[in-house]
């Protein structure tokens, strides 16, 4: 290593451990955190005025003096040989004082001091999850009982447990996609939770068609997963018909799914033994399922419906991901504003020391 470098990393070691004592004595006055410089190299400008007054001349300034009649015969008569003069101006003590510790100031404060305040931690999943509620007219089939005894149709029972569910999916991206005649988009990808339950609260039965489009719904969560960057991707499929008319037919949407890395789970709410557009097609469905690497359910109760929400908890953990940031707080203005107080003061002091000399002058004349 070269001796300029060692020097350098002696000086960064010196001040590192100097910053270190000074952190204790100032945690009173700016809380928990860390003394450092946003720019240490601007200390090396510290030894610029001695390097000045080392290598370059000593300021000169010629001035006018007063020419003397007969000069030379005075110089004569008093024995004293004629000579160049100079008037040398001497600093105060003060003056001493204080310009080295002005300049220490205004350096340090382009070395820019700030409080570094312990990390703030910032924790979130890498998963995007989108739910798929059918909202055929089968879903006003009342075959679901809450709690309280009453009959619910399938899209209240629905909406209660997907409530739960979405509320424990704090730090996920959740969107919400209904279909029927065709599919919509309800609420885009986000992670304000309560948007989405609001969202999910506004859904009736009806108001997407009649009908049950799987595939088209599918389809939909492909296009919106495009977007996202996220490791997971997953799509929860619940719907209590089976398709009647999809321009993409499920297995093939399920295909597409599979191929950018979309794994469905599909939840069956209807009554297995029903018949016609009411039939749930838990055929299809398990091999949406297993086309894209999910797991199928049929839900025919609240409780069931809210086991397998337990059971996707299972199989769908947070993966989280922590980032770090600590907070700096800017104090160049403490030792920039120490300059401009003692600059102030000390031409503060001058001016007074001047005005009572000037006083004491006028004073003389009147006691003699």
């Amino acid at each position: 290593m070269s001796a300029p470098a060692a020097v350098l990393d002696a000086a960064a070691a010196w001040v590192q451990s100097l910053l270190a004592r000074l952190t204790p004595v100032l945690s009173p006055l700016f809380g928990p955190g860390d003394l450092g410089l946003g720019l240490p190299l601007a200390l090396l400008a510290l030894p610029l005025p001695f390097v000045v007054w080392w290598l370059l001349p000593t300021y000169r300034e010629s001035v006018e003096s007063v020419r003397v009649p007969f000069f030379e015969q005075v110089a004569a008569a008093t024995g004293q040989p004629p000579r160049r003069g100079a008037a040398v101006l001497r600093r105060t003590l003060l003056q001493w004082l204080l310009a080295p510790l002005a300049w220490v100031l205004v350096v340090l404060a382009v070395a820019r001091p700030e409080w570094v305040e312990p990390p703030l931690r910032k924790t979130e999943t890498a998963r995007d999850l989108l739910l798929a509620v059918d909202l055929s007219q089968s879903m006003e089939a009342r075959d679901f009982e809450a709690p309280d005894g009453r009959r619910l149709d399938r899209l209240e029972a629905v909406k209660l447990v997907l409530e739960d569910f979405i509320s424990r999916r704090e730090g996920d991206r959740l969107g919400l996609v209904v279909f029927g005649d065709g599919a919509y988009l309800q609420a885009p990808f986000t992670r304000d939770l309560g948007a989405c339950r609001a969202l999910l609260e506004e859904t009736r039965t009806g108001m997407a068609g009649p009908h049950t489009v799987i595939g088209d719904a599918i389809g939909l969560g492909i296009r919106l997963f495009e977007a996202s960057d996220a490791r997971d991707k997953v799509l929860v499929l619940l719907t209590d018909g089976n398709d009647t008319g999809s321009r993409v037919p499920p297995a093939q949407a399920a295909a597409l799914a599979a191929e950018h890395g979309l794994r469905i789970h599909t939840i069956g709410i209807g009554d297995p033994a029903a018949g016609g557009e009411d039939r749930v097609d838990l055929e299809l469905l398990r091999r949406i399922a297993a086309a894209t690497g999910g797991r199928s359910y049929v839900a025919r109760d609240r409780e069931g419906l809210a086991g397998i929400y337990a059971e996707l908890d299972r199989l769908e953990p947070r993966e989280l991901q922590t980032a770090s940031y600590r907070p700096r707080r800017p104090l160049f203005h403490w030792p920039l504003g120490a300059v401009v107080v003692l600059l102030f003061a000390f031409y503060a002091l001058m001016t007074a020391r001047l005005l009572l000399r000037s006083l004491a002058r006028r004073a003389r004349p009147a006691h003699a």
